[in-house]
C-alpha cells in the first residue's frame, strides 16, 4: 500500500545503484559500488583477490561523494587501484 500511495504522489524509493562488471588491476577484481548519499553518490568498490584458494575481500569507502553514478563509479576504480599499489595484498590485513 505505501508503495502506491507514494507513486500516486510522485514520490519513488531511491534506487540502489547496480553493480559493474569487475575491473582487474595487478591480479585484484574491483568491482565498483558507489552508494548513494542523499543526491550525491558516495565513492565505495569492493576489492577481491584468491589467496591460496580463498577469496580475500576488502569493503572500500570513501567519504568523498560525486553527483553522477558514473563519475562515482569511475573515481571508485580509480580510487581502489590506488589502494592496490599502495597496500597491495595488506590491504586484506
Amino acid at each position: 500500500m505505501p508503495s502506491f500511495l507514494s507513486r500516486l504522489f510522485g514520490k519513488s524509493a531511491p534506487e540502489a545503484p547496480k553493480t559493474a562488471e569487475p575491473v582487474t588491476h595487478n591480479g585484484f577484481r574491483i568491482f565498483p559500488q558507489p552508494m548513494t548519499d542523499g543526491a550525491q553518490f558516495r565513492i565505495a568498490a569492493r576489492v577481491e583477490k584468491d589467496v591460496d584458494g580463498v577469496t580475500k575481500t576488502h569493503q572500500l569507502i570513501r567519504a568523498d561523494t560525486r553527483a553522477t553514478l558514473d563519475e562515482a563509479t569511475e573515481v571508485s576504480i580509480f580510487k581502489a587501484k590506488q589502494a592496490i599499489d599502495q597496500l597491495g595484498d595488506s590491504l586484506f590485513g
